[in-house]
């Protein structure tokens, strides 16, 4: 299996809902660094994973959506707590949309809260 990542980061306020949170169920802010693995069985007939430009480039138009957003105030996240499991699912529905013409495989977004927390999604992009 073969792997490319490009990273990079974002900023939001959000506030979560449910006693499980605890404090984080007030407003609060948080910034991710986002990891997007692309795995694929075998190389392209360039001899890449993806090209690497092209991926930051997409990675960075997804995260621009929400970039020094309120969470609480788009009306794509009405209703849904915006846990990092939740947005790592979000990013990749959004980046696999704007990589599908170019690549094939699996894609694996992973949102480092902390440098003791992360939440991951992986699925195919087709």
């Amino acid at each position: 299996m073969y792997t490319l990542a490009v990273k990079d980061h974002f900023m939001i306020a959000h506030s979560l809902q449910g006693e499980v949170f605890g404090p984080a169920q007030g407003l609060h802010g948080a910034t991710y660094n986002v990891i997007a693995e692309f795995h694929t069985e075998k190389l392209n007939q360039d001899g890449i994973v993806i090209d690497i430009g092209l991926a930051l480039k997409a990675l960075q138009a997804v995260l621009a959506l929400l970039n020094y957003k309120n969470l609480d105030e788009e009306q794509s996240f009405r209703g849904v707590n915006t846990t990092t499991e939740y947005l790592a699912h979000y990013i990749h529905g959004q980046l696999a949309k704007r990589v599908c013409a170019t690549f094939q495989g699996k894609l694996k977004i992973t949102l480092e809260e902390s440098h003791v927390a992360w939440g991951s999604y992986e699925g195919p992009v087709s």
